[in-house]
């Protein structure tokens, strides 16, 4: 089973198919891979063991993914019976009503949900360390972050607990966990994914739903199985020409590539993730596409300055609508510094300086897409950073924002595709002489996610990354 563990998901389903493995072999197996490697690194919070096996022992849904073992990171995705804690003890206690559409997409794709994943408290930094269960370990250096919010998730995948794993991003909390524990993640275009039916959409946009996945092919085959809308969405992603499983392999032609190896306040980067895009930007040449040094006409401090106000008040959104589901109001104690101060804040934010930072994310997205029609896809660092040692966005004594203003030199680059809907992806292709890995990041074209899965598997090809094991790992 240890061989059968190191194959994609993909690869897993067929010999399900095949009737070369049954499900609850592969659950089984799963589990036995989280018992033995969760101690070290704190990825599975919630496990779900019982409902997981009563489901693989069937019958199961004939889908894509059937029999396959997976993951639920514990934030906005609800699986009825399960516990959704979103990494806060305000909500420790709280038991899912029901399945969110995204939820019953998964299950009608065939897999088996095995557990739910860590996460920080409301996905609010982008690192894993809720007071609630601890912080995550990365597999590749445990003194370090996963990156977050989705870092549970990539820390179970790239330790071999499971091939894939549920994620959301709403300022890179996809991207940035696959960056740091080396694997593949995308965002899709905003609303390709629909948050029914709790949901119409959240923070105004921000927020898209999807996985982490050690191949290229996963990703797409998934994003098959769940995209497209739900009666009564408030707006849906254009249609895909084809299904993103067929953009697997199909060539990507000659692409123009915009590169940018500075954060969009003109600061540098760190020297590892300046290597790291230089590295990819060669690699891209070496394949057929065109790549010229060019940013867009967007400031990174406007672009600070109107995320935190929607933040904030997303913030306090969330919070109130969750006092719903736990029946009361949140003490003061049952929330972390940085989240009861994000609260505060957001609840004084006024309407109109809401709507005027919207307008302002709007402003920044139609210049984005104007200049993106010079380019097919444009590249810089997923990070602006190596993976940070763990504790790195703790609150200080005199400023309980102090993680938050860390997290914006950490993130300079993947919050600017959740304000403009932009699919974009982060690819595994550089480690720096510490074994750290550092992804790289392509934005695409507003629905273009078609063009990410063909270079994405045109530079899986090139170097391979799948054999690449961490220091902590199940198989």
């Amino acid at each position: 089973m240890n061989d059968i563990a190191l194959l994609d998901a993909t690869a897993q389903a067929e010999l399900v198919r095949s009737k070369q493995v049954k499900p609850i072999e592969l659950l089984d197996a799963a589990i036995e891979r989280i018992e033995q490697v969760n101690p070290q690194i704190n990825a599975v919070v919630t496990p779900m063991y019982d409902m997981a096996r009563k489901t693989a022992e069937g019958p199961l849904p004939q889908g894509p993914f059937t029999g396959v073992p997976f993951l639920l990171k514990d934030l906005t995705a609800m699986y009825a019976g399960a516990r959704l804690t979103s990494g806060s003890r305000y909500m420790k206690d709280v038991i899912a009503p029901l399945d969110t559409a995204l939820v019953r997409r998964y299950k009608q794709a065939g897999l088996v949900i095995a557990g739910k994943t860590n996460t920080p408290e409301f996905g609010l930094v982008p690192t894993t360390e809720p007071k609630l269960f601890g912080p995550s370990r990365n597999p590749w250096d445990t003194r370090r972050t996963t990156g977050g919010s989705s870092g549970g998730s990539a820390a179970a995948v790239a330790s071999g607990m499971v091939p894939m794993a549920h994620g959301n991003d709403g300022g890179g909390s996809i991207r940035i966990p696959a960056s740091c524990c080396g694997l593949f993640g995308l965002k899709p275009t905003r609303a390709r994914v629909s948050l029914a039916p709790i949901l119409g959409d959240a923070l105004s946009g921000l927020v898209i739903e999807h996985a982490i996945t050690r191949s290229v092919r996963d990703s797409a085959a998934l994003l098959d199985a769940t995209a497209g809308p739900e009666p009564g969405d408030p707006y849906w992603a254009p249609p895909q020409e084809r299904p993103y499983a067929e953009e697997v392999g199909a060539d990507p032609g000659h692409l123009r590539i915009a590169v940018t190896d500075r954060k969009l306040t003109g600061e540098p980067v760190h020297p590892d993730c300046m290597a790291a895009v230089r590295d990819a930007a060669a690699l891209c040449r070496e394949l057929g596409h065109e790549v010229v040094d060019a940013s867009p006409p967007v400031g990174g401090d406007r672009l600070i300055d109107a995320f935190i106000v929607v933040w904030d008040a997303g913030v306090a959104n969330q919070i109130d609508a969750m006092a719903q589901l736990v029946g009361r109001m949140p003490e003061r104690d049952e929330l972390e510094p940085l989240t009861w101060t994000l609260y505060e804040s957001g609840r004084v934010v006024s309407a109109s300086a809401y709507l005027l930072a919207i307008q302002q994310m709007q402003l920044m997205s139609r210049q984005v897409a104007a200049w993106m029609q010079g380019f097919d896809l444009w590249l810089t660092p997923t990070l602006g950073e190596p993976p940070l040692p763990l504790g790195s966005f703790e609150p200080t004594p005199d400023n309980p924002r102090a993680g938050f203003d860390r997290a914006a030199e950490f993130v300079p680059f993947t919050p600017l595709q959740n304000v403009t809907g932009q699919p974009a992806m982060s690819v595994p292709l550089y480690w720096n002489e510490a074994g750290l890995p550092i992804g790289v990041h392509f934005a695409a074209r507003f629905g273009d996610e078609a063009t990410l899965f063909r270079l994405a598997a045109q530079l899986e090809e090139a170097r391979p990354w799948a054999s690449k094991r961490p220091p902590v790992s199940a198989v």
